[in-house]
């Protein structure tokens, strides 16, 4: 569905043309640019606007399709530059990833979005306002979308900054639910760094776009802070990515110490109990034995039998218990 169709002259909106071929000839005849606006078009819309401004079938299907990569490719005198826009649902703590398609000619630009993330509105009133940079034309327009785009990846970078801090606490708090967390949010960073990245060589190839429509020098200048901006992202984000891998190693090493130290103390606890087992095991031996009542045994009718079982009972335990004491087994 068409979200906004207007024609620009000289930085400002002059008309809004009821439909695409309205637009096509607001332009020829006042020697405009047009800017169309889409929102997860249908085949049969894509298909009009294709045919009336000549864009190219692999880009159309391309645009159709979704789910691209983040790419620049020239196609004739078409710029098609695919973009993943990202927001922070703090509610949820996750990054939402969309896609916006940007089809930049020599006098129209036309958007398609296949998200709520990054809408175009912001931008264009943006650009409405500042009539001389607007003036610069289709490119100046592909420059600003791309700012946003890249503006809006900061408050991600600060939610995934936070979600890492938080995590940072859950490992050395012990918390057992933080190893899961940590894949979660590795993913997400993974996916981050695939919207992020490419946008490095992309501003590259955007220059070329820049020499087929003769671009002015002080627009050069603003895609290249945005170049900048962009390097600053991504180092925050490959930063992010060997941060959770080390805080993954320090909470599976946390995790085999504190199974080590629960191991230990079973031990001791089973050898305090093996220990009293024994001493109390060495008494029940002897009186098992006196205990058979055979007429024929050493000292069964001796007069001193009784307590000299009692004494050999209590020695043998003393005995043992001294030696698990010196062993630190009690």
């Amino acid at each position: 569905m068409i979200i906004d169709n207007a024609v620009y002259v000289m930085g400002a909106r002059t008309t809004e043309p009821l439909d695409l071929e309205q637009t096509f000839e607001t332009m020829r005849a006042y020697g405009g640019m047009g800017w169309i606006g889409l929102y997860r078009p249908t085949e049969e819309e894509m298909s009009t606007v294709a045919a009336e401004f000549g864009l190219h079938p692999l880009a159309v299907e391309d645009t159709i399709n979704a789910h691209q990569r983040p790419k620049v490719e020239l196609y004739d005198d078409v710029l098609f530059t695919v973009l993943r826009p990202a927001r922070y649902v703090d509610a949820e703590e996750r990054v939402e990833f969309g896609e916006l398609h940007v089809f930049t000619g020599k006098d129209f630009v036309i958007t398609v979005r296949h998200t709520e993330a990054s809408p175009m509105a912001p931008v264009r009133s943006r650009l409405e306002a500042d009539g001389e940079l607007l003036a610069l034309g289709p490119m100046a327009v592909l420059y600003a979308i791309i700012d946003q785009v890249v503006d809006d990846y900061g408050p991600v970078a600060d939610g995934l900054q936070t979600d890492i801090d938080q995590i940072e606490d859950q490992v050395f708090a012990g918390d057992a639910a933080v190893t899961r967390r940590i894949y979660e949010l590795s993913r997400e960073v993974i996916a981050f760094q695939r919207a992020v990245h490419p946008l490095v060589h992309m501003l590259d190839r955007i220059g070329s776009g820049f020499d087929l429509f003769t671009v002015h020098k002080e627009l050069r200048r603003n895609v290249r802070d945005v170049a900048d901006h962009v390097a600053r992202v991504n180092g925050q984000v490959d930063g992010f990515r060997t941060l959770l891998q080390e805080i993954l190693q320090v909470d599976s090493t946390l995790t085999t110490n504190r199974q080590n130290e629960q191991a230990a103390r079973q031990n001791e606890q089973v050898k305090k109990i093996s220990s009293w087992a024994a001493i109390l095991f060495a008494p029940t031996l002897i009186a098992s034995v006196y205990g058979m009542n055979f007429d024929h045994m050493p000292e069964l009718h001796w007069l001193l039998g009784y307590p000299f079982a009692l004494t050999l009972m209590v020695g043998m335990g003393v005995v043992l218990w001294l030696v698990f004491k010196h062993n630190k087994w009690l």
